[in-house]
């Protein structure tokens, strides 16, 4: 297995470490960590049994993947001159760094050195979801893919596309809760249970899903389906148009994607 070296080991790092470790992508010896703060190494190294002896310069030196969580107001000049004082020149650098693009990484790291910039979701225990994934020319996909599929779905993108996607794919499941959320109450508001509501949404969702997968119909036919003439299912569609949700949710996509543009500097 690869060795994978995690300089910032905040939230996402974390849950990166949790789903690569249960889906045995990589061994807990395999992975060392960085931080500023050494509390947080000590917790996630005894969280996660993680028994590597490296000091970090070694661990640099060992790593065959280095994952760069840090903040994009950190001191990412001086992240990346500390890496490439001690870290191999064949190892793969993978940034999740907000808004950095792969031209600046190249900047930082050196225009031979093979680069990933990723923007990971947030179901990672899942295996759900996608991260958006762009490549330089040195990257080999082929040994790296297990490990980035081992936290969830990847989809490759043109770097273009990333702030689209950010907006849209990553932040999206804000708005899969917030559904999720607005229709159990619904329920409530009908006279069900909150447990109740709960089961049936959350049996809806999976269960439509699926229906779309094995059918491979588009979601209106299955919609025309399930509705009768001036049947119970399109009074109520009827009332939810007139709510403006279609627009009202492509506005709010289209917000998020102008925001990750502005934080980008775009």
């Amino acid at each position: 297995m690869s060795q994978i070296h995690f300089v910032g080991a905040g939230q996402m790092a974390e849950a990166i470490i949790r789903a690569a470790l249960s889906r045995k992508a990589v061994s807990a010896r395999d992975i060392t960590l960085a931080d500023i703060d050494p509390e947080r190494i000590t917790r996630l190294r005894e969280r996660y049994q993680l028994s590597s002896t490296h000091s970090e310069i070694d661990a640099l030196a060992a790593a065959d993947y280095i994952v760069i969580g840090v903040r994009p107001q950190d001191d990412i000049d001086g992240v990346a001159r500390h890496i490439g004082q001690y870290a191999s020149p064949q190892a793969t650098i993978i940034s999740i760094i907000a808004g950095v693009t792969l031209e600046r990484l190249a900047t930082l790291f050196g225009a031979t050195r093979p680069i990933v910039r990723m923007i990971p979701n947030t179901l990672t225990d899942t295996g759900y979801g996608y991260s958006g994934v762009v490549f330089n020319q040195q990257v080999e996909a082929e040994p790296l893919m297990p490990f980035l599929e081992s936290f969830g779905k990847v989809m490759l993108l043109e770097e273009r596309l990333i702030d689209a996607f950010t907006g849209f794919a990553v932040a999206g499941i804000n708005y899969v809760y917030y559904f999720i959320e607005s229709l159990a109450d619904a329920g409530v508001l009908s006279g069900l249970s909150r447990p109740q509501a709960t089961k049936v949404v959350w049996e809806n969702l999976v269960g439509g899903v699926e229906m779309l997968k094995i059918s491979d119909k588009h979601p209106r036919q299955l919609m025309d389906i399930n509705n009768s003439p001036a049947g119970v299912g399109i009074n109520g569609l009827y009332e939810l148009n007139n709510s403006d949700f279609a627009a009202g949710l492509q506005r709010s996509v289209m917000t998020a994607v102008r925001r990750t543009t502005e934080l980008s500097g775009h």
